[in-house]
């Protein structure tokens, strides 16, 4: 079996069976390292040099958790939470929460999709927002998976269709430079005014995995219990203090400042130690207390930063092996020359890599080069090729347990530890995002 296909199924095993994630990419490294024909001693010299890739992403994680937990004991979520559940009314009808929790619904998905082009942000507005809604969502009984798909939703869909903020670096940085750049010799040319239209039918099937996601598998009513968040209350000896004005203010200022150091630094850590530096200012903590905040977000938010470096190990050992390339040649050796089949393999093979990997940022340079020759050969448009190298990298960001758009909102829904990362983040939207974009993706290559 291909070292890549056996690594990355060994690592989806184990985190199904409720395996640690960090334990799972691990084991799924080492395994695909030594049937790549890597020894110990090289297996793991790449896994440490993918792991560096990965600190700077585990320390703004960190970060951005202990800002929460600042925020947190400002009083400000809690006034946000009681206000958004006095929208229910005292009488709280089934017809007026339905209302609310799909208003909730709609607020959380726009200011997702906000955050990939209008206010690029990408996912470090989740420990921000989330965490004071989950007394709203647990006073509606909204199924978190919801939100979660919703999330994801947003995090994934704009990059892939809109180019600007990451969909411009997505789209015409990558996607056009790389598919340009490997049909140069072939004659294919695309340009950036064929990326929108072609990737419009990929994610018109995510919109129906979404809609399908709210209105149809999530929709029941799912209790959840009424816990302190981890760093706030008496878990750890504060308590938020009553709102008062100047809280409130420096709160409010402490956001807009941490969102827009990011905008203009690029760097998440910059943003989150001004936030928290604000917030202590306002009073809302003693700075010599800042050991303690540190700590309570590091404890909320170790497991994503872990993740994402063990997720960074992974990817270079597989890009060690050699057999990506491997891999790819083989699925179409299985083929001939049936151009459907020919499509399928694509969009598999693209969903398996990006699933180890966790970026479809980093699959397209991996896939490109392959994949352009391969289109060209079996006769597909210059549109049908941008939809399937598209639309393969794509694949597996949403569904894969090392991506940023699970692992995001895993950050903000888990945060009481009521949402497993597995089953609440990773299989709901694998499920309801990958299947109608593979659909939707074969149908528009085939069409095109």
């Amino acid at each position: 079996m291909n070292a890549v296909i056996l690594a990355v199924l060994v690592m989806v095993a184990l985190a199904l069976a409720r395996v640690s994630v960090v334990f799972a990419l691990v084991v799924g490294a080492l395994v695909g390292g030594f049937a790549g024909g890597l020894s110990l001693e090289q297996t793991l010299d790449a896994f440490n040099e993918g792991v560096g890739g990965g600190a700077q992403v585990a320390l703004a994680y960190a970060t951005l958790g202990a800002f929460a937990v600042a925020i947190s004991r400002s009083g400000l979520p809690d006034m946000l939470a009681r206000r958004l559940i006095a929208m229910l009314g005292q009488e709280a009808d089934a017809a007026r929460q339905a209302r609310v929790k799909y208003l909730l619904l709609g607020a959380v998905l726009l200011v997702a999709i906000s955050s990939q082009n209008l206010i690029p942000v990408h996912i470090a507005f989740i420990p921000i927002l989330i965490p004071p809604l989950l007394k709203v969502m647990n006073q509606l009984n909204l199924d978190r998976r919801a939100i979660a798909c919703a999330l994801t939703f947003g995090l994934t869909a704009p990059y892939m269709l809109l180019p600007v903020g990451f969909g411009s670096i997505f789209l015409n940085d990558i996607l056009l430079a790389n598919i340009n750049s490997a049909g140069a010799p072939l004659g294919l040319e695309i340009t950036r005014g064929m990326l929108p239209l072609a990737m419009a039918v990929p994610v018109s099937g995510m919109a129906v995995g979404l809609a399908v996601a709210v209105f149809v598998s999530y929709r029941r009513p799912r209790a959840y219990e009424t816990r302190e968040v981890a760093g706030v209350g008496s878990g750890d000896g504060h308590s938020a203090p009553a709102p008062h004005a100047l809280g409130l203010v420096m709160s409010g200022l402490a956001i807009v400042a941490a969102l827009g150091l990011q905008l203009y630094s690029g760097s998440m850590i910059l943003g989150g130690l001004v936030g928290i530096a604000l917030l202590s200012l306002g009073g809302i903590f003693k700075w010599r207390e800042a050991d303690d905040l540190f700590t309570s977000g590091m404890r909320m938010m170790a497991m994503i930063g872990f993740i994402m470096i063990s997720a960074a190990g992974f990817a270079e050992v597989m890009k060690t092996t050699g057999e990506i390339d491997t891999l790819v040649q083989g699925a179409f050796s299985l083929f001939g020359d049936n151009r459907g089949l020919a499509a399928i393999a694509m969009l598999l093979v693209g969903l398996f890599i990006t699933l180890g990997i966790g970026s479809s940022f980093s699959t397209i340079p991996i896939i490109a080069a392959i994949f352009v020759p391969l289109a060209v050969q079996f006769g597909f448009s210059p549109l049908a090729t941008t939809v399937l190298v598209g639309t393969a990298a794509a694949l597996g960001d949403a569904g894969s347990p090392a991506s940023d758009s699970t692992l995001g909102p895993t950050s903000g829904l888990n945060i009481d530890g009521q949402h497993d990362h597995i089953m609440g983040s990773v299989v709901p939207t694998f499920l309801h995002y990958n299947l109608p974009m593979i659909a939707f993706g074969w149908a528009a290559s085939m069409m095109l």
